[in-house]
């Protein structure tokens, strides 16, 4: 599983390769926007910005795989195919594992969009019409946005920490989404609780002041419950976005009754949403990017300006 995992974003970035052509959409790319530091570390995302026909609204790409996370993984032609339509977009580079666990990559990811969010007026888009997308790894960090995203501190010293980091809408390929029953009813994927998994970004830690280093946590009950923060079926409710979900019937690394098992979430706390099964689809398939402009459809759906 951990090697299947690692191979998902070299095998996702060769298959977009075919839309070289998109390469050639007028955009203006901004490489290195620091949007967070911690622990004396610089966190990044490259900015699209169309240069004709901007529609007010904005895409943030997570760049994960693995929950590993490399500026040299941003690919021009992802973003190409939502910027030709007047998105900006947004490729977060987040902590990445093995260094960072999975906690701490979702604090990231809340970071960033809040950050996004303060640039609004500079890259001429509306706050308020934000999109988040993703894959495997990025698809889970997507809908835990979309399911647990939250409003900004209004006492916050850093004016950045007072804006929300909830999003509008959703659309993802093959999510993690129930870290704590992954393919059958109480098998995990926390790293060694489970019988195949990544151990890394499950190795929850926490600063203990008796000794003044991090310690790992190795309490089950303790790590079952930080499994359920950071999967996303925990979270649904009635106001989560609209999401839009792709998953291949055959997928050997995470299955399809992750995404099935949302949906149904959704379906019944009546957020829009749809599952879209691609027959034959393992983890990824080698046409993937032809299904991107779905994607785009669905944020036109909902991030067109009311």
């Amino acid at each position: 599983m951990q090697k299947t995992f690692a191979c998902l974003s070299l095998l996702f970035v060769a298959s977009l390769s075919w839309c070289a052509c998109a390469a050639d959409e007028p955009y203006v790319r901004t490489e290195d926007v620091i949007y967070r530091r911690k622990h004396g570390t610089a966190l990044t995302m490259d900015v699209f910005a169309p240069t004709e026909n901007p529609n007010g609204a904005a895409i943030v790409l997570v760049v994960s795989g693995s929950w590993r996370s490399s500026h040299e993984n941003i690919r021009p032609q992802f973003a190409a195919e939502y910027v030709k339509r007047g998105y900006t977009v947004f490729a977060v580079v987040h902590g990445s594992s093995p260094k960072f666990s999975l906690p701490e990559i979702v604090e990231d990811m809340h970071r960033a969009v809040r950050f996004v969010r303060s640039r609004a007026e500079q890259y001429r888009f509306d706050p308020e019409r934000v999109g988040v997308t993703g894959a495997s790894a990025g698809g889970h960090l997507s809908l835990l946005l979309a399911t647990a995203g939250t409003a900004g501190d209004p006492e916050a010293k850093d004016p950045v920490d007072r804006l929300s980091s909830r999003v509008q809408a959703v659309a993802c390929f093959f999510p993690p989404t129930d870290l704590l029953n992954y393919g059958e009813p109480g098998k995990t994927i926390l790293g060694t609780d489970a019988t195949t998994g990544v151990r890394a970004p499950s190795d929850f830690r926490a600063y203990d002041e008796a000794v003044r280093a991090f310690v790992l946590i190795t309490d089950q009950d303790k790590r079952l419950e930080i499994g359920r923060q950071v999967s996303p079926a925990y979270h649904v409710s009635a106001d989560d976005p609209p999401t839009l979900i792709i998953h291949g019937d055959v997928d050997p690394t995470v299955p399809l009754q992750q995404s099935q098992l949302i949906i149904e979430k959704f379906k019944e706390a009546n957020v829009p949403c749809e599952l879209v099964i691609k027959p034959g689809g393992a983890h990824g398939w080698p046409d993937i990017a032809r299904d991107v402009p779905a994607f785009v459809d669905w944020f036109d759906r909902y991030l067109a300006k009311k």
